[in-house]
């Protein structure tokens, strides 16, 4: 305030012809004080006496204050009343609708900018796990109330909020130290490594009580082992009689503060305060001596106890935390308010001049002006201060300006020191607005990584997820691993996401990597083998029927229906073949065939082997005396048998083909690392009646074979087709469990293995002891041979 002063009255610039000057009083933060003093400054010579005003040259234009909020608010209520301009240097109060009617100027910056900073800090260092320390005031919940629903957004919760006791007279000192008591224990015993402390600039000295006070009133030399957050509001300043232990625990703290920057002579006008120097002025020899920690020879007889003060001792040896030598957030708002006044009383009076009002000899008339005429030079007032920083108001009087953010670090004299370590700029574009030094930043040796950790919980990483703990906040929560087919590649992820159809999880479950596609090709050692069977099959079923052909005039050929074996033999033959359908990519032809195919031929193989059952059970019983069913004898019957089960599962077919039929498909689903290509049935009904026709009718063909197995030798082709159809049964109703309990190309492998060794076992049954009568033993291959009965 002198600085500013003594800067205006220096320069010839503003305010020509008048002298600024200045009162200063103390409210002590009590109301009454507060009420008392700002009625002194509305009167003149210190009368006390209201609304008569009787001195122009003490003339009040503007007055600067308070520091904290509840006292910028009680001086309000009474200079509304004056319209007398007030420039709030400190905390700014929270106006309501019953707040006076000339709000003040505030030249703290916005509160929200400053909520956004403590925000962007946490957020930084990924503190989500806090303590809150507040004033127990109106201004406190305030705080509260304004940053929790940020913090509860941003995924930071609070542990817990303590209310620091006012201390408004000796009494309650004993109730507040068993407070304070409690609340270091608490503190102490919280996993919060952060703490966050909102309140006015005599909280500092209440904060400092948890360095030593335990509970139960007990001095404890633990540390409190935790990183302040400090608030602007909140001044880094104590007692001199204050222990250089209180402020160790504030070592690595951060607080956002003004921004401030020294004008120049700032330094030189402060080493020159000192006693010798400065005449009549009470409070710097006060200062001095509690200061330094000595006093000022007795002005009546010139003794003194203890340390005698020389007034030449140098400012810079006492620590920052008692007396800070460069300007600090607080006095640069004070140094911008003296001049905002002075340029705004500077412009109005200049606006005087030009509208032709009369001038006394010793200047403009103060007395007579309207002083609320000032509030609108106030509010556009637009100017750079002698550091190059632009000083101007908004449209609700607030300063625009932004925040400094220092970090706080014990010097060599067991003094706490700040260093500007970080910005909040209100002007910056979004998202830029909060900047920091990290090397600049050092921490505590208590704490055991850098920067320190402050969370609920650990953090979950990749291939784990967070379990919120059952009745705690959000912020405590346990890692679970990801459940199999999903994965987490994040740390600290709420919920694990599945891969794509297309990739699967590793095993760390932190990555999703692309699926193998699998399909049973020509190059895969059971794909190779099994077209080499079918192949094998085929050969010998050609053989078979070459050696038939050969032979077609034989009696054993010639028996039970020749026609009838050689469709039978082809459509084995067809059956072989038909098995090569599955092995290779699928495509819409290969998938259309192959069912049509698996179908249709061993539709026709199983008709004939139930007519060749039939016919040798009808032969059999024509040859008794008076048998009716002759007629039914001959090639007509067995063809009807084949045509009929044919055009049966012919309509089946193209009602299947009609309706949905069988189309290339991949399945992702079955085996997690792979991408089967297969065949898609369609319609599941249409493919189970296809299958289930079939059954039926191996069921009768083994039912009839069964039956007719002790006929005669001489007839008995049943006993080898009761056989064949013995294989044929088993091995399908072995393929639908295990084709059930099979996946991807397996699966195809037991389906065309099915085929094969179905095939087979009708081929060998039914054609193998032929073949070696046939071959091997010619001379059973006659008439007489067949037609010898056996008893």
């Amino acid at each position: 305030m002198a600085f500013a002063v003594k800067k205006i009255n220096e320069n010839t610039q503003i305010l020509s012809n008048i002298t600024f000057g200045f009162r200063i009083y103390d409210s002590y933060f009590y109301a009454q004080r507060t009420y008392n003093v700002t009625m002194l400054l509305t009167s003149t010579m210190e009368n006390f006496v209201p609304n008569y005003n009787c001195d122009t040259k003490n003339n009040l234009m503007a007055v600067i204050g308070g520091l904290d909020s509840e006292t910028s608010l009680q001086v309000a209520t009474i200079l509304a009343v004056y319209k007398i301009p007030q420039l709030i240097y400190g905390s700014t109060p929270m106006m309501t609708d019953k707040s006076p009617g000339f709000s003040p100027y505030k030249m703290f910056p916005q509160e929200n900018l400053q909520y956004k900073g403590i925000l962007s800090l946490l957020l930084h260092y990924r503190w989500t796990w806090i303590g809150i320390l507040i004033m127990d005031t109106d201004s406190g919940e305030r705080f509260i109330q304004a940053t929790f629903p940020a913090f509860s957004m941003h995924r930071i919760c609070v542990a817990f909020i303590e209310r620091i006791p006012m201390l408004r007279n000796d009494a309650e000192m004993y109730d507040n130290v068993k407070v304070v008591g409690r609340m270091r224990y608490k503190i102490i015993d919280s996993k919060a490594n952060v703490l966050v402390v909102y309140g006015e600039s005599y909280s500092f000295e209440c904060v400092t009580w948890l360095s030593y006070i335990s509970e139960g009133e007990r001095i404890s030399d633990k540390p409190l082992g935790k990183v302040f957050i400090m608030t602007a509001q909140v001044e880094f300043s104590s007692f001199s009689f204050q222990k250089a232990k209180d402020a160790e625990m504030f070592h690595g703290a951060l607080s956002f503060t003004i921004h401030s920057k020294d004008p120049p002579g700032f330094s030189s006008f402060i080493e020159s305060r000192k006693p010798p120097n400065i005449k009549g002025d009470g409070f710097l020899r006060d200062f001095w001596q509690h200061s330094f920690g000595c006093a000022f020879p007795d002005i009546v007889d010139g003794e003194t106890d203890g340390n005698v003060c020389t007034g030449e001792e140098e400012l810079e040896n006492l620590p920052r935390s008692v007396f800070e030598i460069s300007m600090s957030g607080y006095s640069y708002n004070i140094y911008n308010s003296v001049y905002a006044v002075a340029l705004a009383l500077d412009a109005m009076l200049s606006s005087r001049l030009k509208h032709g009002e009369k001038v006394s000899g010793s200047g403009l008339n103060l007395q007579n002006k309207q002083q609320w005429k000032l509030h609108n030079f106030l509010r556009s007032i637009s100017f750079n201060n002698s550091v190059g920083d632009k000083i101007s108001f908004d449209e609700e009087g607030q300063l625009i300006a932004g925040f400094d953010v220092l970090h706080w670090i014990i010097s060599s004299n067991q003094s706490l020191h700040g260093v500007k370590v970080g910005r909040m700029d209100p002007e910056a574009p979004p998202g830029e607005a909060f900047s920091i030094d990290e090397d600049a930043v050092t921490r505590h040796s208590w704490f055991k990584q850098t920067p320190p950790s402050s969370v609920c919980s650990d953090s979950c990483y990749p291939g784990f997820s967070k379990k919120i703990k059952e009745g705690e906040p959000f912020c405590c929560y346990d890692c679970i691993p990801c459940p199999e087919g999903t994965i987490s590649n994040q740390t600290d992820v709420n919920e694990c996401y599945k891969c794509t159809d297309e990739t699967y999880s590793n095993q760390k479950q932190d990555l999703c990597i692309p699926k193998y596609v699998n399909f049973l090709s020509y190059e895969d050692p059971f794909g190779l083998s099994l077209a080499c069977f079918a192949l094998f099959f085929t050969l010998i079923t050609g053989m078979v029927l070459g050696i038939f052909l050969k032979h077609h005039n034989t009696p054993i050929v010639k028996a039970n229906n020749r026609n009838l074996t050689y469709t039978l033999l082809f459509s084995l033959l067809l059956c072989f073949l038909s098995a090569l359908l599955g092995i290779g990519r699928p495509q819409m032809v290969t998938c259309l065939l192959r069912q049509i195919a698996f179908g249709i031929i061993f539709t026709v193989a199983l008709s004939c082997v139930l007519a060749k059952t039939i016919t040798v059970v009808l032969a059999f019983m024509a040859t008794k005396p008076g048998y009716k069913m002759k007629k039914w004898m001959g090639k007509k019957l067995a063809n009807t048998i084949v045509l009929c089960s044919f055009l049966i599962q012919a309509i089946i077919h193209i009602v299947w083909l009609a309706s949905s039929p069988p189309f290339p498909d991949a399945d992702t689903h079955s085996v997690a690392e792979e991408i089967i290509l297969e065949c898609n049935e369609g319609s599941v009904i249409l493919y189970y009646s296809v299958l289930g026709y079939m059954g039926f009718l191996a069921t009768a063909s083994l039912t009839i074979a069964f039956l007719a197995r002790k006929l005669p030798d001489s007839f008995n082709e049943a006993k080898f087709i009761t056989f064949s159809m013995l294989v044929f049964c088993s091995v399908w109703l072995s393929f639908i469990p295990t084709a059930f309990s099979t996946k991807g190309r397996y699966m195809v492998v037991v389906g065309t293995f099915s085929v094969l060794a179905s095939s087979a076992g009708l081929l060998g049954c039914i054609f193998f002891p032929k073949c070696y009568i046939i071959v091997l033993r010619p001379e059973l291959n006659s008439r007489e041979q067949i037609i010898k009965k056996k008893y």
